[in-house]
């Protein structure tokens, strides 16, 4: 069976990485051919985000667009169109609408994010706004045979657009994403507290500046910032040190953290958001506290593998009993493992893919309403090739 799946981004993004390129080789072991074609190389998808390089990044847009039409009629020649979010960033869903209603492909949506909702960018503006298209993702919900979902609050929207929904949560390989052994992990003169994002992420992790300013009156530690965009961060009181985010040490960063921080804050767009993070963080064996909205309140197990937090108070709390033990830190962790490979394990999720994939091309609707199921486990991380033309580096 050959199945093309079109993803917005590059393996940089984890959406692509985790929810498509990572089950290429197993799903190609049950016969299944996944082809997948981002629209962005890694080149563009660098400069998207840096107003400064508007005009190259356009330019760079509008070829990928053109490129993308040739995606459109190649979807004639496969079994299934897997779509990861949209198939182009801007514009509306004409190569989808191409495929499905022209081409006659069955669509196969995968939303991880809730990006239904009206989004803000903080590079854009409204711009990005409008560039993205109102109510592309509502139509390509009604357009889908089926709606693959990063958790249950994007599940029920689909379901109430009249769409079938299947739950697969974003996890990560667990024979990569594996605690540090002793001989590759150095002491630090203090505990480091850790947060991994992007430049978009990032005023979450500010919000709770006053409760890390709280805490660094009587505790000492390392605050290490990844991927928030910024050359330097300066927090009074605190030692901070940031580094730009990188695929090729996602892993060793992680591994790198005593504890995890998870903040979020209640927007609608945030609290659908898929806990991802927290599977990493569970996965390399580290503790972590995070804000109990969505899916973050439903993944691990509160007081066994982290601590939940909402205000200042219960922030700094929190934090606070973690640097004091490190007996606890280490028990969280160990049982946090245990939770990731019982409960999200890659060849589980493989299986609910493939077998839902082989029922859209043959369009065999005779076994139970797929909404009527919600499949939740694990899965993991494989090494791939994208499609030759694509241009994104492995």
């Amino acid at each position: 069976m050959r199945v093309l799946a079109l993803s917005s981004h590059p393996v940089e993004a984890a959406s692509t990485r985790y929810r498509l390129v990572q089950f290429i080789a197993p799903l190609a072991e049950r016969g299944i051919m996944l082809d997948a074609r981002p629209f962005l190389d890694s080149k563009l998808f660098a400069s998207l985000y840096r107003r400064g390089e508007l005009p190259r990044t356009s330019l760079g847009l509008l070829r990928a667009g053109i490129r993308r039409l040739g995606d459109a009629f190649a979807a004639r020649n496969v079994d299934v169109l897997f779509v990861q979010r949209e198939a182009m960033i801007f514009g509306p869903p004409l190569i989808e609408w191409l495929a499905k209603k022209v081409g006659h492909c069955p669509l196969v949506l995968d939303l991880d994010d809730a990006t239904y909702i009206s989004y803000s960018s903080p590079t854009y503006g409204r711009l990005g706004s409008v560039l993205k298209w109102p109510g592309k993702t509502d139509r390509l919900i009604r357009w889908a045979n089926v709606v693959t979902c990063g958790n249950r609050t994007i599940a029920e929207y689909v379901r109430s657009q009249g769409t079938d929904a299947v739950v697969i949560p974003t996890v990560v390989d667990t024979d990569r994403f594996r605690p540090a052994s002793g001989s590759n992990r150095s002491d630090p003169p203090a505990p480091v507290i850790g947060w991994i994002g992007t430049h978009s992420t990032y005023p979450y992790l500010e919000s709770i500046f006053p409760a890390l300013q709280d805490l660094a009156r009587s505790h000492r530690f390392l605050l290490k910032v990844i991927g928030s965009g910024r050359d330097r961060i300066r927090v009074p009181g605190m030692s901070v040190q940031t580094l730009d985010w990188s695929l090729e040490r996602e892993v060793e960063d992680f591994q790198s953290f005593d504890i995890g921080l998870y903040p979020i804050v209640d927007d609608g767009w945030s609290a659908a958001k898929s806990g991802f993070k927290a599977v990493q963080y569970m996965a390399v064996g580290i503790p972590y506290v995070v804000t109990p909205l969505g899916a973050c309140a439903e993944i691990g197990e509160p007081g066994v593998t982290h601590f939940s937090a909402s205000s200042r108070d219960e922030w700094c709390g929190a934090l606070s009993r973690l640097l004091r033990d490190g007996e606890l830190r280490g028990r969280l962790g160990q049982a946090g493992r245990q939770h990731v490979l019982r409960h999200y394990h890659l060849s589980a999720q493989v299986e609910i893919l493939s077998t839902l994939l082989g029922q859209v091309a043959r369009k065999d609707r005779t076994t139970p309403s797929l909404r009527e199921t919600e499949f939740l486990d694990s899965r993991s991380n494989c090494d791939f090739q994208l499609h030759q033309d694509a241009e994104v580096t492995p």
